[in-house]
């Protein structure tokens, strides 16, 4: 495998975590995933096959590489299991708290030095995820795009102490073994995409909010009008609005640019339990 990759460990078996596993276990990696606790092996699991089943509906993948793919990838809620691992993939809820405790003890799990660290942020600046550990050269930001499976771009993230090897390494695993598309991104709040996305969806909800436009107005304006897949309001649902609100609040404090806060409305969703696609109701209702 290129860089050594053949046992890869991935925290978290979410919307993210599951879509990577998906792809490792695809790409013939002895791949392990650790989840929180017994009850949510069985989640994981069942997450993981759905979206392997959903592959094979569409012809992108036969029963036989399902079930193979299935094979490579075991489930635990022992985060010690990843002693072998050559590359971990944390990819657990977006909260800089959680995520540099899960570092502070992978980096004392993992026994290779030469074991990279990866996080799947999609707004945490990696060095200071990296700060935490003794091994700042071997930590990365691996930043996947949902639905993972489908989506071709992964966004490569060096800390100013990041190794040009471990970049190069990554950058090989992502391309060949996984066949992405890895772009580099500056180590930043936000990175590339995030930059420009996030004050985008936030001036949609801005509108709704101000009662400019309904969000059906305002997502068929930006289909019909810029050609653009989804219009701001669906893609909010689709990410979650609780991941808006935490990519928001760190880019904000990053560059304290009003552009970058989070508005009311936003805000009283989210407490309010309307995260969007996977809670059945955000801008839109979902059965």
């Amino acid at each position: 495998m290129p860089g050594g990759i053949h046992r890869v460990g991935i925290v978290g078996c979410g919307v993210m975590g599951s879509g990577i596993a998906h792809l490792c276990g695809r790409a013939d990696l002895d791949v392990r995933v650790v989840v929180s606790g017994p009850a949510a092996v069985s989640a994981g699991r069942g997450r993981l096959t759905a979206s392997l089943e959903r592959a094979v509906t569409r012809g992108h993948v036969s029963e036989t590489d399902r079930d193979a793919a299935l094979a490579r990838i075991t489930f635990t809620d022992d985060l010690d299991e990843l002693t072998d691992r050559d590359l971990v993939v944390e990819a657990i809820r977006e909260d800089e708290d959680d995520k540099s405790e899960l570092f502070v003890a992978l980096d004392k799990i993992v026994e290779s030095p030469d074991a990279i660290l990866a996080s799947n942020t999609s707004s945490i600046p990696i060095t200071r995820l990296a700060a935490v550990t003794s091994r700042p050269g071997q930590v990365v930001g691996a930043h996947f795009f949902n639905p993972v499976p489908a989506m071709p771009l992964v966004e490569l993230i060096g800390s100013l102490r990041t190794e040009e090897s471990t970049l190069r390494r990554m950058t090989e695993f992502l391309e060949v073994t996984l066949g992405k598309s890895p772009i580099r991104a500056r180590d930043r709040s936000g990175f590339v995409v995030n930059a420009l996305l996030i004050p985008y969806l936030l001036s949609a909800v801005r509108m709704v909010e101000s009662g400019v436009a309904t969000a059906e107005v305002i997502d068929q304006g930006m289909t019909l009008g810029c050609s653009h897949p989804l219009g701001p309001l669906r893609l909010t649902d689709l990410i979650g609005l609780d991941v808006v609100v935490a990519i928001a609040e760190s880019l904000h404090r990053e560059f304290r640019e009003p552009q970058f806060a989070p508005p009311s409305l936003l805000l009283r969703m989210v407490e309010a339990g309307l995260l969007g696609k996977k809670s059945g109701r955000g801008f839109y209702p979902y059965t």
